[in-house]
């Protein structure tokens, strides 16, 4: 065996290595530019320099608590300053930032704050009722072992004044009481392993099957800048928080934006009005969202907008390719739109529809047709390609031959929290299975032509149908039941149910039956998981009794998108 060998024998040392980590650009972009508005809230404005102090004060009153390495903090809230600084504070503290999706009901946010075993909860006061029936269903199920976790509550000016004065009334800390109790100058420490988890985020709140995500600093370090250099941000890109931060940590954004010593604009709410006078008022330059939201910009009304733009404004989107004619709209009103793919496993987006010069010639359809590709790989991942699924060999590049999209490299996830089952299935033959299905064409460029999980994408949030089938069988009506995705104007996607009645119940009982199975869903799952349309009879099966969805897709396609939504 031929040992190889480098041309020294130099080791590592304190002076040549460290571990990657995104919280120096912090620490940075507070040194180059203290004074720079680092984020922008209604009336709050912070500096860089503040936001520094602040996240050190955070990082330290957790400390004092003996929070720190091997804790993990949940947080619950829109885009406001408390959940970026979080991003910094907590991992700072050497803790794993949990950031919950606020949209999910009560017993699901339960089932991640168990399953993550959070020893903080921090919240906005919107929401601490939400986060307050959780904690009571985690604690009725835990009985005698539970151990409630820190409640901290933040307060926002734009709420009313009640909700905040019921969590403190319930024993909650204020967050900026808490803050006090922490020190400004905090000697924070990175970590010693950059492998060390950053950050946690859960797939699709789903409790049958739970998808923890667990990201490294390293991967955070690496993605954060790679998704600036994808996309052509410049230092001092002023960024419009439309995406949600608890959406695979924006995107890598919230790093990103400190190592470029930006400005964050908040958004509480996303209304096509907000957007535009944010643009007007602050100057945006950058901004995230799902298709569902520029189809809301495009199609807003002439009150809402302020055109013509004062300047190129530079969006990415992700979730579900956006429709060629909302592409059209947006270059027409002058934004200048990023395809981008990718999965809360590999740091959110990880691949890019990096636009070459010469496509600017080609007619606006055809443009739009290239920019709906999923693209190439992000620079901070190593290895992207489409292979067969049964041997692992890449598929040829004729962008007709199906295969399964697989990554590998440093902006994959560690894994999945207490699922060794799921790892096993995602990392198998040394590639992370991304159960999407697409083609690659002969320039190299991928494109999902199918969603091999079956998960509907619905305003860029992830539904699993199989949970949406699980809580449809419990309806005292419904015998079988199949859950696909439906074209929708507003949403992109919504659930479509095809179900099949139980004997007895009548079929001139139909509509009222629809109107009752939604709202028994309304009652038992977040709201964007409930089926817009309910359509009834047999369903189709095969020889073996395996429900044909592609049957139940062709037939939702035939329906038509639907054309206004329930929610």
């Amino acid at each position: 065996m031929v040992v190889e060998r480098d041309i020294d024998d130099l080791p590592k040392n304190a002076a040549n290595y460290t571990a990657l980590t995104p919280l120096w650009f912090l620490e940075r972009a507070a040194t180059v530019h203290p004074h720079r508005k680092s984020l922008v809230h209604g009336s709050l404005h912070y500096t860089w320099l503040h936001t520094y102090h602040r996240c050190r004060r955070l990082a330290s009153a957790l400390s004092h608590r003996s929070l720190g390495f091997g804790s993990t903090v949940a947080v619950i809230a829109p885009n406001i300053p408390a959940l970026y600084e979080a991003h910094f504070g907590v991992p700072m503290s050497g803790a794993v930032i949990n950031p919950i999706n606020i949209r999910l009901n009560a017993s699901t946010v339960a089932f991640l704050l168990e399953h993550s075993s959070s020893a903080v909860v921090m919240v906005d006061q919107e929401f601490f009722p939400l986060a307050e029936e959780a904690l009571k269903i985690w604690q009725e199920k835990s009985k005698t072992s539970f151990v409630p976790p820190l409640l901290i509550v933040i307060a926002d000016e734009s709420c009313e004044p009640k909700s905040l004065k019921y969590a403190l009334g319930r024993g909650a800390i204020e967050y900026e009481k808490f803050l006090e109790t922490g020190d400004p100058e905090f000697a924070w420490k990175p970590p010693q392993d950059e492998w060390h988890s950053i950050s946690l985020g859960y797939t699709s709140g789903t409790t049958a099957s739970p998808k923890g995500v667990v990201l490294h600093h390293r991967g955070a370090y690496l993605m954060s800048l790679s998704g600036a250099l994808v996309w052509g941000m410049n230092e001092g890109a002023v960024y419009l928080w439309t995406l949600p931060m608890f959406h695979c940590n924006g995107w890598c954004y919230i790093w990103t934006l400190a190592a470029l010593c930006g400005t964050s604009i908040c958004l509480r709410q996303v209304t096509a009005k907000a957007v535009y006078s944010a643009i007007a008022e602050h100057g945006v330059t950058h901004f995230c969202a799902a298709p569902v939201v520029l189809n809301t910009i495009v199609n807003a009304s002439p009150d809402e907008t302020i055109l013509p733009l004062p300047h190129v404004v530079h969006v990415m989107t992700a979730g579900a390719a956006p429709p060629p004619s909302v592409l059209s709209a947006m270059s027409q009103c002058g934004f200048r739109v990023t395809h981008t793919y990718g999965l809360s496993e590999t740091y959110g987006p990880s691949t890019v529809c990096a636009w070459k010069p010469e496509w600017d010639q080609l007619p606006i359809e055809s443009q739009a047709r290239l920019k709906a590709r999923q693209g190439v790989r992000y620079v901070g991942l190593e290895n992207l390609d489409v292979v067969n699924t049964v041997n692992m060999v890449p598929v040829p590049a004729d962008g007709t031959t199906v295969g399964e999209i697989v990554m590998r490299g440093n902006g994959v996830m560690k894994g999945y929290l207490k699922n060794p089952k799921a790892n096993a299935e995602a990392f198998a033959n040394g590639w992370f299975h991304s159960g999407d299905l697409g083609v690659k064409h002969p320039d190299g460029y991928i494109e999902i032509k199918d969603r091999s999980k079956d998960i509907i994408i619905s305003g860029g949030e992830n539904i699993s149908s199989v949970e949406v089938e699980n809580m449809l069988y419990t309806h005292p009506a419904i015998l079988e039941a199949a859950v696909v995705a439906r074209a929708d104007e507003r949403w992109g996607e919504s659930p479509c149910a095809f179900v099949m009645l139980k004997k007895g119940f009548e079929k001139s009982d139909e509509p009222r039956l629809a109107e009752d199975i939604m709202k028994f869903c309304r009652s038992k799952m977040p709201a964007f998981w409930v089926p817009k349309s309910v359509v009834f009879g047999p369903l189709p099966k095969t020889a073996t009794g395996k429900v044909q969805k592609h049957l139940l897709r062709a037939k939702a396609k035939e329906m038509g998108p639907l054309k206004k939504s329930r929610l």
